[in-house]
């Protein structure tokens, strides 16, 4: 199994629209051979810095399930109005990509 994460930076005030996004994207992730599962993962508020860190999580069935998926038109679709809310983030999203470590 693959587990593909971006951790993304929400300006403080900002958070409900940000899930808001998030809950009206087209991922259509089910459609997508190898995709497992998606949670988006809300963390602690950094006021000292201004953000409140969230994570997308998504678990595939391979790594190279989920390089096919961004290669793929779902892919695309889901993204194609990614740069409509830079007002909310500090900055661009940080991705994190691993293998889940068999017999643990």
């Amino acid at each position: 199994m693959f587990i593909a994460m971006n951790r993304f930076k929400v300006v403080i005030g900002l958070e409900g629209e940000f899930e808001e996004v998030w809950r009206g994207r087209d991922s259509r992730l089910s459609d997508v051979p190898g995709f497992i599962e998606f949670r988006l993962l809300r963390g602690k508020s950094n006021v000292e810095e201004g953000h409140t860190v969230f994570s997308s999580h998504t678990s595939w069935r391979t790594e190279d399930d989920f390089i096919n998926w961004t290669k793929s038109e779902h892919f695309r679709v889901a993204h194609r109005n990614a740069g409509d809310n830079k007002r909310l983030y500090w900055g661009p999203p940080q991705f994190e990509g691993f293998s889940v470590v068999p017999g643990i």
